[in-house]
């Protein structure tokens, strides 16, 4: 990997939070760990102060060190940081009794998710029962297109921040059945806001359904999207129908939760 420098461009009044902060969008960007050695070459700091800062950040639970290869990666801290707070707790924490109820009504995997710019990011995962099972990492990413929690919350927000959001897509196409223009995703936007799920037939990967259902504050604003997500074999076409209504009640139980 070719050597990294951020630049210092003026002299910070805090020199230590700037250079805590390039360490770790560097780790997020490049989604890698790093030992204290490779973060003072790439960043250019001096190592007394790279092996301070991570020490603190690892105190902190930003960053865990590998005993073995005493490398620094991310922690799951962050996702707390940016989901979505009610009046007094998280989007996390108020989803749990009805991502349980979720799981055990359908078996499946069941995930809490919510928007950062166009992509969908998973912010809380109970994995299914049965033996063959979808799961993810907490923190994953992906397309808002193409994955039925993305596509719930897009189609819940208001018109102008529907367009805005919908303009800025570049589609791609992942599988035969992934939506590749806007004139389809608003389509498929319109049918969502009518029946009050989303979908996801196999359309960012092969073999996965999904459903997923909005949620929204005290406000009406989509927050995040509730889903289950598992093999097309088990998650049927044919039950759709069922399993929205399943997923739009649950999303209804949370917000109930979330918004007093």
């Amino acid at each position: 990997m070719p050597e990294i420098k951020i630049a210092e461009s003026k002299k910070s009044a805090v020199p230590n939070l700037q250079r805590g902060m390039s360490i770790l969008e560097f780790l997020s960007k490049h989604q890698m760990s790093a030992t204290i050695a490779e973060l003072s070459e790439r960043l250019g700091y001096p190592s007394a102060s790279v092996f301070r800062i991570t020490q603190e950040l690892d105190e902190m639970g930003y960053l865990s060190r590998d005993p073995a290869t005493k490398r620094f990666s991310l922690t799951n801290k962050f996702l707390m940081l940016g989901q979505p707070q009610g009046r007094e707790r998280g989007l996390v924490e108020t989803s749990l009794p009805a991502m349980r109820g979720l799981r055990k009504a359908t078996g499946e995997t069941t995930q809490i998710c919510c928007l950062i710019e166009i992509e969908n990011v998973i912010l809380n995962q109970l994995t299914s029962t049965h033996p063959f099972k979808y799961s993810a990492e907490l923190g994953a990413r992906c397309p808002s297109y193409s994955c039925a929690p993305g596509k719930a919350i897009i189609a819940s927000l208001p018109n102008e921040d529907r367009e805005e959001l919908v303009s800025r897509i570049r589609f791609k196409r992942f599988t035969p059945t992934t939506i590749t223009n806007r004139r389809s995703f608003r389509e498929e936007l319109t049918k969502i806001a009518e029946c009050g799920y989303a979908l996801d037939r196999a359309e960012g990967m092969e073999g996965i359904h999904c459903v997923a259902a909005p949620v929204c504050d005290r406000h009406g604003y989509p927050v995040g999207a509730i889903t289950i997500a598992g093999p097309a074999s088990r998650i049927l076409e044919s039950a759709f129908e069922h399993l929205g209504g399943l997923v739009a009640e649950a999303a209804s139980n949370i917000e109930l939760d979330y918004g007093q």
